[in-house]
Parts: structure tokens; C-alpha cells; sequence
């Protein structure tokens, strides 16, 4: 199966508590069609009754995201397909704001690219030692244009900028957590999972108004965010095109 066909997202409800889980066997790279299923899941659970709290997290125990897929990326060949492709990333964006409950990530290993945008949509973002962050997109003839926002609303525009430009180095996840990208970091995955399900003990007895009154406190002033991701993925999908880019993303997927 080619690796753009590859990949799901799946969920479940357990005593209010929502977990979506996305999946990939490339180090749980996100194509197209994860991006939307993603996407609308957690649209889907942010309208359930039965969930008081979600959890976003990926399949297995060493990357969190590797970001966009490269066999996709490479595959463009007209500004609308590029465009679509990017507003991928935008549509989860947007459907972690616009979700009237709290969204707890988990990020276990590495986080890429777009696995950085999950990161910094997330209202309260746990993470392991081992969560070192890069985005790749400037060493890859793109930039981390659609993503950017949801970073730089956590980090700040210094250590956004940090990341957009060194795109080859990683940050570890203390300086992730120093930056305000993790709110937390342990020692191992089992201590992140216990970690996560003191959180979500206390948030799904909290009274669910208020979380939603106070999760549309912390999205004030992204309301335009739908016209500015947008316009975000035409940029990156414009970039996409170019003969640098491409070959850009021939040399790094061969490593």
C-alpha cells in the first residue's frame, strides 16, 4: 500500500474522557487523509455529550509526529492540490480552537513539523524527556507558514522564530517546556500517561460551562484564524511547486 493510503485515526469514550489516537507507520507522518479524519474527530467529540475532556495523542512509543508526509508533499503538482493538502493542517488547527472542550496532547517521542503545530493547538500539552521539537520546513524549501500561529500563540514570536530558522537543529523538550510548548514533561511514558489521567480525573468533576467559558478565553483574538490559514496553506502551497522545493524534498526523504 502506498504510504499516502497509509495511516488512520480511531477513538474512544471512557468515563468522559475522549481519546483519539492517529497512527503511521512512517514514524506517524500525517497525510491528507489523516489530517481530515483527525480533523473531524475532533470536531466530532467536541459536540459529544458523553465527553467532558479529550485526549489527542499517536500510536506506539518513540515519535509523536514526523509532520507532513513527504511521499504527498513530493506528489503536488498544481497550486489547488497544494493547497488542499496544507489546509490539512489548518482544518486540525482550527478544529482543536474552535472545540468547545479542553484538549489535553500527549507527545510521547519526537515531534516534526506539523507534529509541533499539534503540540502548540493543544490547550494543555504533556510530554515525555525524549519530546524534542524541530520544525524542518525552511530546510525543506517550505516554511512552517499554516502551523506557525498555533506555535508562536504558546512560544512567543522569539522562540518561534528560533525554531522557523534553525530548521535543522532539534530543541529538547525542557527547552520546549522552558518556552511554554509543554506544560509538563516526566521521566517515562508510564509517568506521562499517570500524569494524564490525574489531569483528566479532575478536569471531567470541573464544571463543564466553565471550561467551555474558559477555553474561549484562551482562543480570544484567533477568530480570523480560518482566513488566515488559509491563506497560510496557499503560501505553502505555492512553495511546493517550485523546482527548489521539490528537489529540497527529494534529498531529504533519501536520507
Amino acid at each position: 500500500m502506498n504510504a499516502v493510503d497509509q495511516g488512520d485515526v480511531k477513538y474512544t469514550i471512557e468515563d468522559g474522557v475522549g481519546t483519539i489516537e492517529f497512527n503511521h507507520p512512517l514514524s506517524n507522518s500525517l497525510p491528507g487523509k489523516v489530517l481530515g479524519k483527525l480533523a473531524n474527530t475532533i470536531t466530532e467529540l467536541g459536540t459529544n455529550n458523553d465527553v467532558l475532556v479529550i485526549v489527542v495523542r499517536s500510536a506506539g512509543e518513540r515519535a509523536f509526529c514526523a509532520g507532513a508526509s513527504f511521499d504527498e508533499l513530493i506528489a503536488i503538482d498544481n497550486l489547488e492540490t497544494g493547497k488542499v493538502f496544507f489546509s490539512g493542517f489548518a482544518n486540525v488547527i482550527n478544529a482543536c480552537r474552535k472545540c468547545s472542550k479542553l484538549i489535553v496532547g500527549r507527545v510521547q517521542g519526537k515531534a516534526v513539523g506539523g507534529g509541533v503545530g499539534l503540540a502548540g493547538a493543544f490547550d494543555y500539552t504533556m510530554a515525555t524527556k525524549y519530546a524534542s521539537v524541530k520544525l524542518s520546513e525552511l530546510a525543506v524549501g517550505i516554511g512552517p507558514f499554516v502551523v506557525g500561529p498555533a506555535v508562536e500563540r504558546k512560544v512567543g514570536v522569539s522562540a518561534m522564530s528560533q525554531l522557523a530558522i534553525n530548521a535543522t537543529e532539534w530543541q529538547s523538550a525542557e527547552w520546549a517546556k522552558t518556552k511554554g510548548l509543554y506544560t509538563d514533561i516526566y521521566d517515562s511514558i508510564e509517568e506521562l500517561d499517570q500524569g494524564i489521567k490525574e489531569l483528566t480525573d479532575k478536569l471531567k468533576n470541573s464544571n463543564p460551562e466553565a471550561m467551555r467559558l474558559l477555553k474561549q478565553v484562551f482562543w480570544e483574538g484567533t477568530e480570523h484564524w480560518d482566513n488566515l490559514l488559509a491563506d497560510r496553506a496557499a503560501m505553502s502551497g505555492k512553495l511546493v511547486l517550485s523546482e527548489f522545493t521539490k528537489n529540497a524534498i527529494a534529498k531529504f526523504k533519501s536520507k
